[in-house]
């Protein structure tokens, strides 16, 4: 194994150059471009045997990883918000073809407006696309879980597109130490792709870029790939056991940290959970009984481990980096739906919007959730959803909008 200082980016080309990826269809978007540049140097100096073909768009981008992978070879991408986004479409399409791959994606706020910054509105808005989901929190993560997403993926038993989740600037551009496994023993954990498998076969259909006539075959290829992805949480069990042996490192679908004598349990999934973690330590060193409890997979949605978690609790509070205009945060939902009619559920689930388009979440601010959740806990009344945002940021917003009204007067001043 190799120790090397690296940014979420530069983690996931080496996660998709010790997985021996074949072919790399590409499109560069901020701030996902640095993935794509580093596999074509590679490339160019003869590192890595892949092919990599540049397209007009993340649509076709999409729709190459799909038809190359059917071919049988070991596909690799990468691509961020209005570009995943973009390929939407063939999100879905892809999905519904059982075509093993991983897509690397790196979170961005959506527009509009308009922002480079970090949230999970994208990642999000691909959750029911077909795509399992992983998400990375540190980028020894994003390593790890780009080999483990192939192993998933190509398993007989699941045979669906992976993606993998970083959080741009964040994690994306964070230099951080991550050990590389020996290819050797990666070589030995994933092995080769064997598309045999995949081939198609009169006498065991599966949905592959075809048309069907009447609801019936319909409803038999989604089902198929809704039950193919309940196959991958024991497959993703299996993997992580054989992962930990190999490489001594455990990962699991709910990461659950200082949980398990918690009263009080902090949700959330993506690089701001580190800042979660360490908030924890603080509030422990005060006295307050707080844990994480941090969803790895997103889709399949690990609901018995996550119920499991947070079964006995006195309160929860949920923390989204997006959000769903007219609904709220879209992990509170998840939550709240996988602890509905369970017997000792938390007395509270409290939703939290914080880290929108890259917006800091400092340790006053998990403190003062803490307080209030662990407040509504002992009531047993659930506060309405909040939005982290602070007096000064407020303070600066009003003196914006004033700005902006004195420009349309005298702007219609002006025209008069």
């Amino acid at each position: 194994m190799t120790a090397k200082l690296l940014t979420g980016n530069a983690a996931a080309a080496w996660g998709a150059r010790l997985a021996g990826v074949d072919y790399l269809p590409a499109f560069p978007i901020t701030p996902q471009t640095e993935i794509i540049e580093t596999m074509a140097r590679w490339s160019s100096e003869g590192k890595v045997p892949c092919k990599m073909v540049m397209f007009e768009s993340e649509h076709s981008m999409i729709t190459a990883a799909g038809a190359a992978a059917s071919t049988g070879v070991r596909v690799f991408s990468a691509t961020s918000s209005q570009g995943l986004l973009h390929g939407m479409e063939m999100l879905y399409t892809v999905a519904g073809w059982r075509v093993p791959f991983v897509l690397a994606n790196v979170s961005r706020g959506l527009a509009s407006p308009i922002t480079l910054e970090a949230d999970h509105n994208d990642v999000m808005a691909a959750r029911d696309c077909g795509f399992l989901q992983f998400h990375a929190a540190t980028c020894q993560e994003v390593v790890d879980l780009m080999l483990m997403a192939y192993r998933v993926s190509e398993d007989r038993a699941v045979r669906l597109p992976v993606l993998v989740n970083l959080d741009g600037f964040y994690l994306s551009f964070t230099r951080e130490p991550v050990v590389l496994p020996d290819e050797q023993a990666v070589a030995k954990f994933l092995p080769p792709f064997h598309h045999a498998d995949g081939e198609f076969r009169a006498g065991h259909p599966t949905s592959r870029a075809v048309a069907v006539l009447g609801s019936g075959p319909y409803s038999y290829f989604r089902y198929e790939a809704h039950l193919a992805a309940l196959e991958a949480l024991p497959v993703f069990d299996n993997a992580a056991a054989e992962f930990e042996q190999a490489f001594g490192r455990r990962y699991r679908a709910v990461d659950c940290y200082k949980a398990d004598d918690a009263e009080v349990v902090i949700v959330m999934i993506g690089s701001f959970s580190t800042k979660a973690r360490d908030a924890v330590d603080q509030l422990r060193k005060a006295g307050h009984k707080v844990g994480l409890v941090r969803p790895v997979l997103l889709r399949p949605f690990p609901e018995e481990e996550l119920r499991k978690a947070l079964i006995g609790k006195k309160g929860v509070a949920v923390i989204d980096q997006n959000l769903a205009p007219g609904r709220g945060g879209v992990l509170h939902m998840e939550v709240r739906s996988t602890l509905f009619g369970s017997t000792n559920a938390p007395a509270v689930v409290c939703s939290y919007i914080g880290g929108l388009g890259g917006r800091d979440i400092g340790p006053a601010e998990f403190y003062r959730i803490v307080e209030e959740t662990t407040a509504a806990a002992g009531d047993g009344k659930t506060p309405p959803p909040r939005l982290l945002y602070a007096q000064a940021e407020l303070s600066e917003m009003r003196k914006l909008q004033a700005i902006a009204h004195i420009e349309r007067t005298e702007e219609v001043t002006s025209h008069e």
